[in-house]
Order: C-alpha cells, then sequence, then structure tokens
C-alpha cells in the first residue's frame, strides 16, 4: 500500500489526525479575510463584464495575422474610440471586441481595421451582440442560483438537519463570494463560460460537503448514549476519515481545470477557456478549503448549544475527570470546569491527554510479577 493510502487509512480509523475544529477560529478567521479582499476588489475594481452583456461588435480577421496583439489593439481602439479586447487564436487570427456601439458605427470601424491591418474588408467577420441577451443571461443566471440554493438547502435540511444546510449554504456563499472577487481583482473579462463556471462550482462544493456530512451523521448515531466522545470531537474525526478522499477528489479535478487554464488559456491564447477554467480552479480550490475548514466546524458550532450536546460534553469530560490522574493538573483543571475562553479547545485537550494515559494505564504492570509468592 502507498504511503497516501496507508496515511488514509490511519486517518480513516481515527489512529492519527489533525484537530481542525479546535482550530476553527484560525479558518474563520483566513475565510473572513479572504471575503473582505475579495469584496473590497468588487468594489474598487468592479467586474470586467464581458461583450454578451454590455453589447458591441466582434471582428474576426483572416488566419496568419502578422500583425501583434498590442499594434491590433492600438488600431481598434482608434477606430472605434472604445476600449478594445483583442485576442489571438490558435489559428493565428485576430478576435477583437469592441463593445458599446451600434451597426453603423460597426460598418465604419471594419472599414478603418481593414485599412490599418492591410486586409480585404470583406475578409473581416463582424458581427453584433446586443446588450439585452445578455442581460437575459444574468437575469437567467441569477434564477437558476436563487433555485439552485433554495433546494440545496431543503434537501439537506431533509436528508441531514438544518444546522447542516445552514452550514452549506454558508459555505456554498463563501465559495460564490471568493470566486467572484479574484475575478474583480485578477481583471478577467465575465462572460456566459464565467456564469457556467460559477454554476458548475457549486456542485463540487456541495459534494464535498456532503461526503464529510454523511460521515458525520453516521458517527453521530445514539451519540447521547455514549460518554467517549463529545459532538465536536467526533465531528473532527469525520473530517479526518474523509480527508484523503477529499484532497485526492479535488487534486483529480484541478489537474485538468489547471491544463485548461495555464495550457489551453495561457499558451494557445483561447479566451473562452479563460473565462470558465479560473472559475473553475478558483471555486474548487475554494469549495474543498470551505467543505473541510469552514462547513463542518460551524456544524459543530451550531450543534454544541444544543442542551443535550451541553450535557453530553459535561458527561464527557466528567468521566475523562475521574480517570485521569489525580495529580496530573491538566486534568485537574478540565475537572474544576476552568476551560478559559474556549470549552471545547480544554476538551480537545483533555481527549489528547486521556488517550495515552490511558493505554499507558493498560499496560501498567504487563511484564511485572503479579505478587503472589509461589
Amino acid at each position: 500500500m502507498s504511503k497516501l493510502g496507508t496515511l488514509g487509512a490511519r486517518l480513516h480509523h481515527g489512529e492519527v489526525g489533525y484537530d481542525f475544529v479546535k482550530n476553527r477560529k484560525i479558518w474563520y478567521g483566513v475565510s473572513i479575510l479572504i471575503t473582505i479582499l475579495a469584496i473590497a476588489g468588487l468594489a474598487v475594481r468592479g467586474l470586467h463584464m464581458g461583450i454578451e452583456f454590455q453589447g458591441g461588435a466582434v471582428f474576426t480577421t483572416p488566419k496568419n495575422m502578422s500583425v501583434s496583439v498590442s499594434t491590433a489593439e492600438e488600431y481598434a481602439e482608434e477606430a472605434s474610440g472604445h476600449d478594445a479586447i483583442v485576442q489571438k487564436l490558435g489559428d493565428g487570427s485576430l478576435r477583437i471586441q469592441v463593445a458599446g456601439i451600434d451597426t453603423g458605427t460597426s460598418d465604419k470601424i471594419k472599414d478603418t481595421l481593414a485599412e490599418d491591418l492591410e486586409v480585404n474588408a470583406e475578409q473581416i467577420n463582424a458581427e453584433l451582440v446586443g446588450p439585452s441577451w445578455g442581460e437575459q443571461i444574468a437575469n437567467k443566471a441569477w434564477q437558476g442560483l436563487a433555485i439552485f440554493m433554495i433546494l440545496v438547502v431543503i434537501y439537506l435540511a431533509i436528508a441531514f438537519e438544518w444546522r447542516m444546510a445552514v452550514a452549506a449554504f454558508v459555505a456554498l456563499i463563501h465559495d460564490i463570494t471568493i470566486t467572484v472577487g479574484i475575478y474583480a481583482l485578477v481583471g478577467f473579462e465575465v462572460t456566459p463560460g464565467t456564469v457556467i463556471g460559477l454554476l458548475t462550482i457549486l456542485g463540487y462544493s456541495l459534494y464535498d460537503t456532503v461526503v464529510v456530512f454523511d460521515s458525520l451523521k453516521e458517527q453521530t448515531k445514539d451519540i447521547t448514549k455514549q460518554t467517549r466522545w463529545t459532538y465536536s470531537e467526533i465531528a473532527n474525526r469525520s473530517i479526518n476519515s474523509t480527508l484523503v478522499r477529499s484532497i485526492n477528489t479535488t487534486v483529480v479535478a484541478l489537474l485538468p481545470v489547471a491544463g485548461l487554464l495555464f495550457i489551453g488559456g495561457g499558451v494557445l491564447g483561447a479566451g473562452m477557456l479563460n473565462d470558465i477554467s479560473l472559475s473553475l480552479f478558483v471555486g474548487l480550490a475554494a469549495g474543498a478549503y470551505s467543505s473541510i475548514f469552514i462547513a463542518t466546524p460551524l456544524v459543530a458550532d451550531l450543534k454544541e448549544l444544543e442542551p443535550g450536546m451541553k450535557s453530553l460534553r459535561k458527561r464527557v469530560l466528567a468521566k475523562r475527570a475521574q480517570g485521569a490522574d489525580p495529580g496530573d493538573p491538566q486534568m485537574a483543571t478540565v475537572a474544576a470546569g476552568d476551560h478559559g475562553d474556549d470549552p471545547e479547545d480544554a476538551d480537545d485537550g483533555a481527549a489528547a491527554v486521556v488517550g495515552p494515559r490511558r493505554a499507558a494505564a493498560r499496560n501498567r504492570g504487563r511484564g511485572r510479577p503479579s505478587g503472589r509468592r509461589r
């Protein structure tokens, strides 16, 4: 078995693990900071809406043009008086986008471009895009997003519980905000391909979250009938048991998307690939992060507010305090109920101490004579 497979098995069986829930305040802080930066990017720079949403004209030149992108951009801006976006396609042709022009202006720009580029005007293909079409796409995208969110919350509330539905909803909003904010900061154009990518990442993000929630649901059956673990500890075990699976799924999904973004968009210069792949790349990474560091710790926080879970925590701590070494100052603190600012931190720390001590207690006396005289 590979090292990663061995690690996955040990994580699944609880032999090793990282305390994600205990350090949840760090993850919340990181997410809040990233979200603030994303919102600031949206407020300051705004989204660079594509021609499909603004309306305008798209000019496509013949193949194997010897003119550089920067030169063609200067020609287009001089001819139109508007900002122009020029992309060089794989066959050597140029795709020139000019927003905010009508049919009459488009014909004049086409003739001027043909003269500047030293080609026949009939060889330049001009396509006009009306802003109403882009507005319809945007409205349908918002409607689809709203319907999707409502159905997700209803399904998770029925299949799991309302706390998990709330946590998943927060994680999805987190992923969308970060992705849109990255678009604003990078300055990539928002096109229908971007909208498709944004709607696609919601499914990936939800998949990772549901995998952890399903494990958590299974492990918390009849949780109040035992006194070994608190809800937060079981939630942390659920994250660790599915951690390798989530990482593998995310990496396998990110590799082809990275190929589209860095090779297809960067090397080949395919604009549509940039639009889709950037939203997918950022969204997949944010979705994997939120399912591990945001959604499940948030469920644990909400669940620990229940009276039943508070009572369970007290019983677990009391049992651990009774089974601990009376001379252990850390366990004496737990028994006294002094958990500092965060009771869960003390609980998790108690679990870390009790485990090895119990193992030592079981092994104590092994290999020694029983004391009976023969």
